[in-house]
């Protein structure tokens, strides 16, 4: 898989069905090695060895309704009290992050009310923080690190 603007971590992989999977810590089993899949298990590492977030409060790909139809966040990080605190877009390497990317991301915010917003396609991230008060968000050079609230 292509070399991401991450630090190097350590993964697990099988081989599955003449398919290589790569082992998920957050949903606990081996999933296939897509090219967003590579990006958004750098994610997790990212969220757990750089930014000390607790495995507990990071939930991945589950479904979500906008505007009355299902679609899938990749990552989020919960605050303890269950409201989200950073939601994450993953895309593959070769997609471009677009204003498409952020009209999605801002689409899935709508109804989750996220402190933060990260999309990456693993080579370039962007970092939001969102001022609801204001209707608009600034962008950030990095996530900051988990604290005990």
């Amino acid at each position: 898989m292509q070399q991401l603007n991450f630090p190097n971590y350590q993964f697990r992989f099988k081989n599955s069905e003449n398919k290589v999977a790569i082992f998920d810590q957050i949903r606990k089993k081996f999933i296939i090695l897509t090219p967003e899949e590579w990006v958004r298990q750098h994610v997790i590492q990212f969220l757990l060895i750089d930014k000390n977030y607790p495995i507990s409060l990071i939930n991945v790909e589950k479904v979500l309704k906008v505007n009355g139809l299902r679609k899938r966040y990749d990552v989020v990080v919960y605050n303890p009290d269950g409201s989200i605190f950073i939601l994450i877009e993953c895309k593959a390497p070769e997609i471009k992050t677009s204003q498409s990317t952020f009209d999605q991301i801002a689409r899935y915010n709508m109804s989750m009310k996220a402190h933060y917003l990260m999309v990456t396609n693993g080579l370039n991230h962007y970092f939001c923080q969102m001022d609801y008060e204001n209707e608009k968000y600034q962008f950030l050079t990095d996530l900051p690190l988990y604290k005990i609230h």
